[in-house]
Order: structure tokens, then C-alpha cells, then sequence
């Protein structure tokens, strides 16, 4: 397979390029003039300059190819400039996909987010028949995957051979940013986490996720989409795990919701509005928390043969991950 990889610089985007030259495959990465490629330095991978927000510099990356992942997103729960996540995700997509389009690639595997599929309320738990609204939705960013992704449907619609996949919360190394479930990670290690949050969310390896769009390449039926995640996890659970992996103590102290929205509030006042710093508690983070964010994958399991590995696996590479960087002195 001769695939371009989106994003090859960010998390799932460079554990995908790993497994894909595990399997033999030709990589291109599509990458922006300056950006940091650390995350895939050393590998066997042609580089392709070019933008999402830039239609004219796709069409070269995309020559030749018979595969497109497009795993490219701005992907935080908060921006200063909150317009970047239209002109990233959504307007991104539109550009790549029309590129795809007019290269006639063989198929296209989209990422996606498992939050379009809304939030457990106490029944049953969301898979991929349940529908979401843009009105539940709290953040820029999960807000503009949502409507990203119905373009992707859009040109499934005009002829395009698509699969969508949805990862749930993804887990492991090669997570340079880091993303906001890596955060967890390192501040945990960091001592950063005196308390929790009765909350939930769903966890797996981020090489299982990885894996899972090469199946859904391989396996997936087009217009189809797929969660990829594998166990739904309390906080608290993901904490204490966390310290049988590492030694350290978990936190015993349950913040109420109240409290935790208010410190937010107050973080966003003091790093945002008086240092013009990224908040480390953002707002929407709090308010996604409300409600526990599990998912059912068993769709991608059964169709797809997506790997099930162990959570305590990636939670120790995470961490094993982490620390190397920071004694380089890398981790934020």
C-alpha cells in the first residue's frame, strides 16, 4: 500500500506510521513547512510539505497514492483562537477529502471522535446507532469533528470509498503535546493530581487504535463507523491503575463538580486573561466531565479484529514514555 498519513507528527497520527511500516507499507507524511517532525525523525518516511488550509499544496501530496489516513486534526479543549478548529478540522477535511477526490485514491479511513456519539446518561452505554446533536456539544473542538465528520459522510455520498473511525481516549507513547488523556499521565507522575472528579472515560492502547485504522483500510465497509476503544474507566479506576503501574500514591480527595468548575473558571482568569497562558484546567474540560464519556467498541472488535491490549500495557509505556522525556527535558 502507497498511503499518505495526515498528522504523522501527532499522536495516533505517529503510532499509525509506525505500524504501517511495520506491515511493509510505502509512507508519505503530510506535513507543514516548519512544523516539529521529532515525533517520526528517523523513520522511513517521505515527507510531503503541504496545509489542510491550503488546497493548492495537497494535490502534489496526494499524487500516487492509494491510500489516505486522514488522522490531521487541532485537537485541545482550548484555543486562543478559537476559529482555528473550523479552519483546521472542518475546512482541513473539506480540502484533503476533495483532494482525495481528484487523486482517486482506492479508499480513505477518516478519524473521527468517539463524542459525536453523545455522552452516558445511565442507560445504555453509546455505540454507533446513537446519534448526537451539535447542541450537546460543550467545545470548539469536539464541536468542529462533529461537523467534520458529516462532511466525510457527505462524500461518502458523492462516491468516495471512506470509513470513519472513532477513537475513544487513546493511551501510550509517541504523545508529544501532549493530548488531553496524556496530560492525565504526566501530571499524575509529576505529582500534579491532589484530587479527582467523579467522572469516566474510555480508555485503549493508542497502537490498538492505530492498528484499528489499518483494519478499518483492510475490513471496514465504506459509509461505516467504527469506535475504537476497548475499557470505560471511573477516574478514580484510571488513577489507581495509574499508581499500580508507577508506585505512586492515587488521590483519595473527590472534588465536587461545583468546585471543580469554579477552580477552572478562576485558572482561566489568572493563565488566560492576565498571563495569556494556556489554561491547565480548561473549562470545557470540566464541563465534558460531567457526564462519563463510555463507549461501546465491540462493533470494531467483531468487524474489524481490533486488538483488546491490556490497559495497564499502555498506561506503562505512557509513563515509561514520559519519563524518558522528561530526563530530556521535553516533557511540559
Amino acid at each position: 500500500m502507497k498511503a499518505l498519513v495526515t498528522g504523522a507528527t501527532g499522536f495516533i497520527g505517529g503510532n499509525l506510521v509506525r505500524e504501517l511500516l511495520k506491515d511493509g507499507h510505502d509512507v508519505r507524511a503530510l506535513c507543514r513547512a516548519g512544523s516539529d517532525r521529532s515525533n517520526i525523525e528517523g523513520l522511513d518516511v517521505e515527507v510531503a510539505v503541504g496545509d489542510l488550509r491550503d488546497r493548492d499544496s495537497l494535490g502534489p501530496a496526494m499524487e500516487g497514492r492509494e491510500a489516505l489516513f486522514h488522522t490531521a486534526a487541532l485537537y485541545s479543549l482550548w484555543s486562543p483562537n478559537p476559529g482555528d478548529f473550523v479552519r483546521t478540522n472542518v475546512e482541513g477535511t473539506t480540502n484533503i477529502l476533495e483532494a482525495a477526490m481528484e487523486a482517486e485514491v482506492e479508499r480513505v479511513v477518516y478519524t473521527s471522535t468517539a463524542s459525536v456519539f453523545g455522552h452516558w446518561k445511565g442507560g445504555l452505554i453509546p455505540d454507533e446507532k446513537n446519534s448526537s446533536s451539535l447542541d450537546e456539544i460543550v467545545d470548539g473542538y469536539h464541536r468542529s469533528k462533529f461537523i467534520a465528520e458529516e462532511q466525510a459522510l457527505e462524500f461518502c455520498n458523492r462516491g468516495l470509498d471512506l470509513v470513519i473511525v472513532n477513537p475513544t481516549a487513546p493511551i501510550g507513547p509517541w504523545d508529544p503535546k501532549p493530548t488531553p488523556t496524556g496530560r492525565i499521565v504526566l501530571d499524575f507522575i509529576k505529582g500534579r493530581m491532589p484530587a479527582y472528579i467523579d467522572t469516566g472515560i474510555n480508555i485503549a492502547d493508542v497502537r490498538d487504535v492505530a492498528r484499528g485504522h489499518i483494519l478499518a483500510y483492510e475490513k471496514g465497509r465504506a459509509g461505516e463507523r467504527y469506535i475504537l476503544g476497548n475499557r470505560n474507566l471511573t477516574l478514580k479506576e484510571l488513577l489507581e491503575a495509574l499508581a499500580g503501574v508507577t508506585g505512586m500514591s492515587a488521590p483519595r480527595v473527590r472534588l465536587p463538580y461545583g468546585l471543580a468548575m469554579t477552580l477552572a473558571h478562576v485558572e482561566h482568569l489568572l493563565s488566560v486573561k492576565l498571563l495569556s497562558k494556556r489554561p491547565r484546567i480548561p473549562v470545557a474540560g470540566v464541563r465534558m466531565a460531567r457526564h462519563p464519556m463510555y463507549f461501546d467498541s465491540s462493533k470494531a472488535v467483531s468487524e474489524l479484529g481490533m486488538p483488546q491490549t491490556p490497559i495497564e500495557t499502555a498506561l506503562r509505556d505512557a509513563v515509561s514514555w514520559f519519563r524518558e522525556r522528561e530526563a530530556l527535558g521535553a516533557a511540559a
